[in-house]
């Protein structure tokens, strides 16, 4: 079940999981300037006040064949923390320190003394993003004023034979992607075509379809390799396209984070002046761009 906006925002978050913006799928009036505006205010005070905000990670690290941590000379190093390891045995991802050890939930944070570990990915390819108490300074986000000529009502044209592959999410977390299908639309009397991928959500049974995009402004008030956006379902089958929800990938905001590279065919012609902007200090777009 979706909730509100907002409500579903700050839970999201909270779990450190994709930043999806979820309104109710047969809510018009939840298309509003307003309703982005909220989220917008929202999504900055996260990001300034979350234990689990991008600005507070401090490296996303492959378990591997198991990776330690707590003292110095650790693979990484966590100031007041015992000597622990992190494995994984099976898909299970259990933590052993102190001659204990226990299991840790894909998604859920583990507190550590003064630190917080997130492992996520898929099976046998597992991270754990480490987040600590400082935030990383950095500019506040910031958008381009609310466009609701960029509020489009597309169809999906669903794939003939949906294939899975590995992306990596808006926050650098490595997932199996399932191919949804394309919209396509008229934007600045171009037409245009985007793929659509259908990427797991914050709950097991739950997936989200995202579209990864670039267009002429990355790199010239956008964040240069590219930004997300979500396809919100309306009733009768059809699909809202609000570019004016678009939003930076975690890499933006903070470098420990891993920044997906460009999906294939996903760039317009036509410059998306809507949506979250980038005031520099983030990386270049990665190979391939």
């Amino acid at each position: 079940m979706r909730q509100s906006g907002s409500a579903a925002v700050r839970q999201r978050l909270s779990r450190g999981a994709l930043l999806l913006i979820l309104v109710p799928a047969g809510s018009v009036s939840a298309q509003s300037r307003a309703v982005v505006e909220q989220e917008r205010r929202d999504f900055a005070a996260w990001m300034q006040s979350a234990p689990l905000s991008p600005r507070r990670a401090v490296g996303v690290f492959p378990i591997g064949s198991g990776l330690s941590f707590g003292p110095a000379r650790a693979q990484v190093p966590l100031a007041g923390v015992a000597a622990g390891e992190l494995s994984e045995r099976e898909g299970r991802i259990r933590l052993k320190q102190g001659g204990r050890e226990r299991p840790l939930t894909r998604g859920r944070a583990e507190p550590l003394g003064g630190w917080y570990l997130v492992p996520s990915g898929t099976a046998g390819r597992t991270i754990v993003t480490v987040f600590g108490r400082q935030l990383r300074a950095g500019k506040p986000p910031s958008w381009f004023p609310y466009d609701s000529s960029l509020v489009l009502r597309v169809t999906l044209t669903r794939a003939a034979a949906p294939a899975s592959q590995r992306v990596l999410a808006p926050d650098g977390t490595e997932v199996e992607a399932t191919e949804a299908g394309t919209v396509s639309f008229s934007l600045g009397g171009k037409s245009q075509s985007l793929r659509v991928l259908r990427l797991p959500g914050a709950q097991e049974e739950e997936s989200e379809l995202e579209i990864y995009f670039r267009d002429p402004s990355n790199d010239r008030g956008t964040y240069p390799a590219g930004r997300f956006v979500s396809l919100i379902p309306e009733p009768g089958g059809g699909y809202l396209l609000d570019f004016n929800r678009a939003r930076n990938p975690f890499c933006a905001y903070n470098t420990a984070y891993p920044c997906p590279a460009p999906w294939r065919g996903n760039t317009l012609v036509v410059s998306v002046q809507a949506g979250e902007r980038y005031q520099g200090g983030g990386l270049t777009p990665p190979p391939g761009s």
